[in-house]
């Protein structure tokens, strides 16, 4: 049997979403429940893989196919396309299975020539909306099926217009339509090179090739890259019998939603304009009417459109956002879909639906995209501001929520102008965790270089602070303090906006509004708590941070790193007194000045959580990362250290790395130096006994994780080391205390090994961002000079450091889980990537059997709901 490559609206329904698209199902479905839809047929999603397939052709078959319905729509509207003296027109939109913003926009009144507007004109004795039909049509084809600018069509409008002396396009009369027509396909043939084409199946037929061709404009690439929608989903295109709103004064066309997208509230919300056609509501060319004015307007279709409204809320379960149109008082629907809305109105409406009984608490939790929950968690620019600012650059969103502030390009200055209270954006080519008291004083963080879990990306997360990275567009001077984009310089001092949610950059101060939690928020929530079976902990450094995290329903901290704690004030010094000493002693010594510092931080961490687990991985940078690099600062090191300049320089050289993410750091530190791992185990141990001891009840047991393990025998000397230390604490304190050592798989060679590791480890935790470094070979901070090629050549998809890559990175994962399983029944295991915030990848953390996830603190609400969403999908 020949495959089907289109169907009839009243072929259709909403569970052939896959194949018909989101519209397309929709169409069908309205059309099932006897609701008033011009007729149409939908061209399937696999129509568009074959056209990809083909060459970007549509082949013979499809093409005839696509006749052969177009006949079959001919004989239901007792119409003929093409034909003078009782023509149909059509419609064609795009559709894919999921709403995709950027897609092809939609072309009105196809199947006109110079021929059927003047059948048109006597049919309805109208030559006035005939001509403005043709020349809307003209406008569109032009626009959307060959590119050619819409500016200049409305350049054209507006000229005559001004030459009549009239304001509104109503205003002009049919001969200027006339007029129109010819103007506008003057500019076409002029700028094309060709004549507007007469033949309207030719018209019908390069319009689905568009929306074809539209599956892969950047626009549409960008957007499924960053919600996950894989390419071989393909778009669907819709072809509809036109209904005319813009024939008269009993005619209309509008865009509703059955509730506030705003403020959610249970009220019909929406728009329409009288005599005008779909993109007029949109285009803001006319100030449209509300809603509520229709009533007065044309009570009949107002009463129809309220029934509609109700009835498809009712089926569909959740808020609709629809397209409709009145031809001479009758009412059309054109279009249904599950409506956007802002992160507050998606709580109210779940909580409100559960309440009115229209959907499960299940259903309700389904009902709201995790990472819309952001939104809520961090500011935002007050929209009327953002209306009338154009940015100057577009980068990697790295970390939500909206900044303003004044340019800086080092952490010091961004340390000096917070204290006098000013507001900062730091500006970098990349930041180095020397940075991380800058970063937490400014606003907003944006470099040159990084991806979306390069350094400035993570640390921003962990703060909530505004981030966009990756802007290669802009060009730093550090030393003049000014970077340059589109030859523009931007000085220091200067205002800036980012907006880390669009990774849009403002050349200006735009108006920011805080975040707003409702009474919603928390009891969404607790839904999401009672239904997730996933923990969900947090990737924290600091007692603030841990306290954040808390707030945000956290169960515990994944992943503290120590080595973000040695930068801070004196401490700094004392590391780097360490890296330069030259005998065991020297270290010691300096390991002992660090000792009180690691056991306060660890005791304010376990403060802040609670008596909830804690996990803290021991030292994993190289030990040049602690060092400075400029001439001047390494002087003033040797200075303050009294050691001679040339000793320090030899060290310095010493420590250097070709490769230093695969040289000498982790637990190979502590291999070298066990020192360094007794110290960080006695802070750990000491914290944990004071903090009991001012809270016997809280029964904290430690969880230690040595890193970049990649063979047993490593992680069994380090551990033998943490034992040692801790035993004889122990003892010396008469304690009787649990703790746990356990390793982070990070190596792909511990991955493959799991089971053996196992036999050391009572937890894995999946370091993923230095897994996916190594299983693919790419370095994280380097990679997106390189990986918009692959997007681009179709090689990837997905940014794999964003989310787990399932195929490869996901068999390690799969491969440790079931080896540690095997050796250790009651492993715990967990993942403390940046990955742990995506809900795709918790998705696949779930499925997995992982205990939990750890994440940013102000990803936390997102791991929680998206931990839920994937229990109802899979099963707890």
């Amino acid at each position: 049997m020949t495959k089907k490559y289109v169907y009839l609206f009243s072929e259709g329904n909403e569970n052939m979403r896959e194949l018909l698209g989101g519209k397309g199902a929709n169409l069908a479905e309205m059309m099932n429940l006897g609701m008033p839809v011009p007729y149409g047929f939908t061209v399937t999603t696999e129509a568009c893989n074959q056209y990809y397939a083909d060459k970007e052709t549509i082949n013979e078959s499809i093409r005839k196919e696509i006749f052969d319905y177009l006949m079959k729509l001919e004989e239901l509207a007792g119409k003929q396309f093409g034909a003078p003296r009782n023509p149909l027109l059509v419609s064609v939109r795009s559709g894919a299975r999921a709403s995709m913003p950027g897609m092809m926009d939609t072309i009105l009144n196809l199947g006109m020539n110079d021929e059927v507007v003047e059948g048109i004109a006597k049919l309805t004795d109208n030559p006035r909306f005939a001509y403005d039909s043709y020349r809307r049509f003209i406008q569109m084809f032009a626009d959307v099926v060959m590119g050619l600018n819409k500016a200049k069509f409305e350049e054209i409008i507006d000229e005559m217009k001004a030459v009549k002396g009239v304001k509104e396009d109503t205003q002009l009369d049919a001969d200027d339509m006339k007029l129109m027509v010819k103007r506008f396909k003057k500019f076409y043939e002029e700028s094309l090179e060709e004549e507007f084409p007469s033949d309207p199946k030719e018209q019908l037929y390069r319009a689905v090739e568009a929306v074809f061709r539209s599956w892969n404009n950047q626009r549409a690439i960008f957007y499924r890259k960053m919600n996950d929608i894989p390419s071989s989903w393909g778009t669907a295109v819709n072809v509809q019998m036109m209904v005319f709103g813009n024939m008269g004064n009993d005619c209309g066309t509008g865009v509703a939603f059955t509730r506030n997208p705003s403020t959610g509230e249970n009220k019909l919300y929406g728009e329409f304009l009288m005599n005008a056609q779909g993109e007029d509501v949109v285009a803001g060319i006319r100030t449209p009417q509300t809603i509520d004015q229709l009533k007065e307007v044309s009570p009949q279709a107002y009463q129809k459109f309220s029934e509609i409204s109700k009835a498809l809320e009712a089926h569909y379960k959740n808020m609709q956002d629809m397209e409709f149109t009145i031809e001479k008082g009758k009412l059309y629907m054109l279009q249904t879909r599950n409506g956007k809305r802002t992160a507050a109105a998606a709580l109210k409406i779940a909580c409100d639906m559960v309440d009115e009984g229209m959907v499960t608490k299940e259903e309700a939790l389904m009902m709201v995209e995790p990472k819309q929950l952001d939104a809520l968690l961090h500011p935002q620019f007050d929209a009327e501001a953002l209306k009338g600012a154009k940015s100057i650059a577009n980068a990697l969103p790295a970390s939500p929520g909206a900044a303003c502030g004044q340019i800086v390009f080092t952490a010091e200055q961004a340390i000096e102008e917070a204290a006098l209270g000013h507001k900062v954006v730091l500006v970098r080519l990349e930041t180095s965790p020397e940075d991380i008291e800058g970063m937490h004083v400014s606003e907003g963080i944006l470099t040159v270089r990084g991806g979306m879990t390069s350094h400035a990306a993570v640390v921003a997360r962990g703060m909530g602070a505004c981030c966009v990275s990756g802007c290669g567009d802009i060009h730093i001077n550090e030393e003049e303090e000014y970077f340059e984009v589109a030859g523009k310089q931007y000085h220091k001092g200067d205002y800036i906006s980012l907006d880390g949610s669009s990774g849009n950059v403002y050349g200006e101060p735009i108006k920011t509004v805080p975040a707003e939690i409702s009474g919603d928020f928390e009891r969404f929530m607790t839904w999401a708590d009672e239904t997730r079976r996933l923990k969900v902990r947090t990737n924290a450094d600091t007692p603030k941070d841990a306290a954040q995290a808390v707030k945000f329903g956290a169960e515990g901290i994944g992943l503290v790193r120590t080595e973000h704690m040695f930068f801070e004030g004196d401490r700094i010094k004392a590391v780097r007194e360490m890296i330069v000493s030259k005998t065991e002693i020297q270290r010691r010594k300096a390991l002992a000045k660090l000792l009180p510092m690691q056991r306060g931080d660890f005791e304010g961490i376990y403060e802040a959580m609670q008596g909830m687990p804690v996990t803290i991985r021991y030292l994993d940078p190289p030990l040049h990362e602690f060092l400075p690099t400029s001439s001047y600062d390494i002087a003033q090191l040797a200075k303050d250290m009294k050691i001679d300049l040339e000793s320090l320089r030899s060290v310095i050289m010493s420590l250097h790395e070709f490769n230093p993410m695969m040289g000498h750091r982790g637990c190979r530190l502590a291999i070298s130096y066990p020192e360094i791992a007794e110290m960080q185990t006695t802070a750990v141990i000491e914290a944990a006994i004071n903090v009991n001891r001012r809270h016997p009840d809280w029964k904290i047991e430690p969880e230690i994780m040595i890193p970049l393990v990649g063979d047993k025998n490593e992680l069994k000397y380090v551990k033998d080391v943490v034992v040692r230390t801790a035993d004889e604490i122990l003892e010396r304190e008469h304690v009787e205390m649990k703790y746990h050592v356990g390793t982070m798989i990070e190596i792909p060679r511990a991955a493959l090994l799991a089971d053996e590791i196992a036999e050391e480890a009572e937890f894995f935790s999946f370091g993923t961002n230095d897994l996916t470094q190594m299983t693919f070979g790419f370095s994280r901070d380097d990679a997106g000079g390189f990986l918009a090629d692959y997007y681009e050549k179709k090689i990837f998809e997905q940014d794999p450091f964003a989310r787990v890559d399932q195929k490869g990175v996901g068999k390690l994962i799969e491969m440790a889980v079931s080896g540690g399983r095997q050796t250790r029944p009651d492993i715990k295991l967990g993942i403390c990537g940046e990955h742990g915030g995506d809900p795709s990848s918790i998705e696949f953390c779930h499925r997995m059997g992982l205990t939990y996830v750890s994440c940013s603190p102000y990803r936390v609400p997102i791991a929680r709901l998206a931990a839920a969403q994937a229990s109802i999908k899979y099963g707890k």
